[in-house]
């Protein structure tokens, strides 16, 4: 019985890999559909191992803006850790809710 479990995560290793991914129900369908034959194993895993983690979406002002999970320096932008409005790096307060960034 406990080898029917370790073949079984085994199997769903690269689901379990991609749990917290963008795409981690396509990861999901395709380990279950072509996880049984060994190249589509490892494509699968090697795409769970390098997709991107989901992203959380805040509205700001009617647009969906990704929120980062602190603050980013990515382009000379920064994140508000309140509202999650993007500001300019090296900015002390958010232009949108006052607080101190």
């Amino acid at each position: 019985m406990s080898f029917l479990v370790i073949v079984t995560l085994l199997y769903f290793l690269p689901s379990l890999i991609g749990l917290q991914k963008r795409h981690s129900l396509a990861i999901f369908l395709t380990n279950f559909l072509l996880g049984w034959t060994i190249v589509g194993w490892f494509v699968v895993l090697l795409w769970a191992v390098g997709a991107a983690p989901n992203v959380p979406d805040v509205y700001i002002r009617n647009q969906m803006v990704p929120v980062a999970a602190g603050p980013s320096v990515q382009g000379g932008l920064g994140y508000c850790n309140h509202c999650g409005a993007p500001h300019f790096h090296g900015a002390q307060f958010c232009s949108v809710c006052g607080k101190l960034v």
